[in-house]
């Protein structure tokens, strides 16, 4: 069996580019929903292997835990004002929204 994406890197400012590019060319006429669906599907895979193979950078960060839930084996955490320590930089928000998966297959 092989590995199952998520469809998280969707709603980047990348993927939404994407998606309303494959909408107008749909509109347009110039491909067919199904190869929409497959580009989408394949962003998705591109996405989760390049961010799982090239990104080496480490962090560590500190806040209040607000709300956390776990659904369709993805956690998603809002913690309120973070602090965000990485190798040269520190960086402070009022909210963040993290959302993790098993990077593991079962």
């Amino acid at each position: 069996m092989g590995k199952f994406y998520y469809e998280h890197y969707r709603n980047t400012s990348i993927g939404m580019c994407l998606a309303d590019t494959l909408d107008e060319m749909i509109s347009d006429g110039r491909i067919v929903p199904q190869l929409a669906v497959k580009i989408m599907e394949n962003f998705d895979k591109a996405m989760g292997d390049a961010l799982a193979e090239r990104v080496k950078s480490k962090m560590s960060f500190k806040g209040h835990l607000d709300t956390y839930r776990l659904c369709d084996e993805v956690w998603t955490f809002i913690i309120k004002q973070p602090t965000f320590r990485f190798e040269n930089e520190t960086v402070s928000t009022e909210k963040v929204r993290i959302i993790a998966q098993s990077s593991k297959q079962k």
